[in-house]
């Protein structure tokens, strides 16, 4: 660390805020500034950006470090750099893929850069070179993307964090998808120290129980196992939520839409889901051990559930869902409100959009250039005559402010909580000043009913692990029959 030696400039850029912090935002910041490694785990919406800003603004104040570098998702490169706008006086530089061009940004005397995850990987070699030579502090955006240890993406991640002199992770949903999610964040900042260096024994420990009836027994150690981590974690990390009572936002109702079968769509689901039934099903129990694969097996009757063209072309009728959702459209636009419509498919995405034309509909979904989804987003929020974004989880669910909507409608879910969470949260956020509402379009005894019990039992697990709700409050909500309950939906005749 003695050969890191700082550097000044001619004309050192203003340092200061231009915004005054909430104050739960800048407790926050005092947490994190005062820290060589910490996590932001503030529930989506209530501001991370600004905690993180402020930090750096106040580490570059002090001397502390030389340089911060933010690490997001490519998507959110444009994003933080309006923020660091209205937040700063600063204007950050850019890594990207251009390898000369880094060269550059490398070398001069820089406060600030903003750089995608993959630069990472791609620049190891040269950034590890930099970090010897300089004091830099790092921010990594929306970490669930180096959550898995096994990927080279997180290798790499995980090689450069002990070469940085100040590092936070950030992210509103740490633990959604699965609880062992947490390692590879807490592994970066600390090597070990909070969660241990075994991964493999930590994910053994906190994978959900399968194979074996959840007694009581069973799913108190479990309780404990995820209480436990929960407290390792308080030592490093700060979370606010939104129920916390420090926040003031308008309330967010959560609405189940029941829908109907389309009698094609129904049979259709009903051949499909006795093909599944024959290879997943035995004795009313599910045969497949391997997670996984069930996953991608489903996910045909997701689709099915939801719109089936997209694995049938000469499908050419109205889905089950599209009535209940045409009339909540109508109810929200002669309200003069505006809504987002969520799928999970860039397919599905496509038709929604078509079909929703009359309402002034746009399209953001994950084959767009990056120029198209920001024009109408923009589009979106200005225009009064656009009243329904039609858009995917995986390209609308992280870096969005879209309060200028009130009405967020899934017509589908998958898997992911953590998709669900953020999605939902581009509408409940700080600048919202509207009572929001969540739809769920659900068909009742379909593969939806256990999507809604699956997402639910992740949502606990998560909440555990991040401090949301006590063991006690786990162990009553608690509910591992999610396997029955699909092996029940795979073997339901009509």
């Amino acid at each position: 660390m003695a050969d890191r030696a700082a550097f000044t400039l001619r004309h050192e850029p203003n340092l200061a805020a231009k915004h005054a912090a909430f104050d739960y935002q800048q407790e926050a910041t005092e947490f994190v500034r005062s820290r060589d490694f910490s996590a932001i785990f503030h529930e989506q919406g209530l501001g991370k950006t600004k905690i993180a800003i402020d930090a750096i603004l106040s580490w570059l104040r002090d001397g502390r470090v030389d340089t911060a570098l933010v690490f997001t998702k490519k998507g959110l490169v444009d994003n933080w750099m309006r923020e660091f706008g209205q937040h700063t006086f600063l204007k950050p530089s850019i890594l990207s893929e251009n390898a000369a061009e880094n060269y550059y940004v490398l070398t001069a005397p820089i406060r600030v850069i903003v750089a995608h995850y993959e630069v990472a990987k791609k620049e190891e070699r040269r950034l590890t070179a930099w970090l010897k030579t300089r004091r830099v502090a790092t921010v990594l955006d929306e970490a669930v993307k180096i959550k898995n240890p096994d990927a080279e993406l997180t290798r790499a991640f995980l090689r450069l964090g002990p070469l940085f002199t100040r590092r936070v992770v950030m992210t509103g949903t740490p633990a959604a998808n699965r609880p062992y999610d947490v390692w590879a964040l807490a592994y970066f900042l600390d090597q070990g120290a909070t969660l241990g260096t075994d991964f493999a024994s930590f994910k053994a420990d906190l994978d959900i129980p399968r194979g074996e009836v959840v007694t009581d027994r069973v799913l108190d150690a479990y309780r404990q196992r995820l209480a436990a981590v929960q407290e390792r974690l308080a030592t490093i990390a700060i979370r606010e939520t939104k129920e916390g009572g420090r926040v003031v936002l308008p309330d967010k109702e959560y609405v189940r839409v029941e829908c109907e079968w389309e009698p094609a769509q129904f049979e259709l689901y009903r051949r499909v889901q006795e093909d599944l039934r024959a290879t997943l099903v035995r004795d009313g129990e599910l045969v497949e051990e391997d997670m996984e694969a069930v996953l991608k097996r489903l996910l045909r009757l997701v689709q099915i559930a939801s719109n089936p063209v997209m694995i049938d072309e000469a499908y050419h009728a109205e889905p089950g869902k599209f009535a209940q959702l045409y009339d909540l459209i109508t109810d929200i636009t002669r309200a003069g409100e505006k809504a987002i419509v969520f799928t999970q498919f860039n397919e599905n995405a496509r038709w929604l959009k078509k079909k929703l034309e009359p309402f002034g509909s746009l399209l953001l979904n994950g084959t767009m250039p990056m120029p198209h989804r920001t024009e109408a987003v923009r589009w979106f929020m200005e225009n009064p005559d656009d009243k329904v974004l039609v858009a995917t989880t995986g390209a609308a669910k992280e870096g969005l402010t879209l309060t200028v909507a009130n009405h967020v409608i899934f017509f589908d879910r998958g898997y992911s909580l953590d998709e669900y969470l953020q999605s939902q949260d581009r509408i409940h956020r700080v600048s919202q000043t509207r009572k929001c509402f969540v739809y769920n379009l659900v068909i009742p005894d379909s593969i939806d009913e256990w999507l809604n019990l699956l997402v639910e039992q992740k949502r606990l697990a998560a909440q555990l692990v991040q401090g949301d709700i006590t063991a006690d409050t786990y162990a009553e909500r608690a509910d591992f029959s999610f396997s029955n309950i699909l092996a029940g939906i795979l073997g339901n005749e009509r």
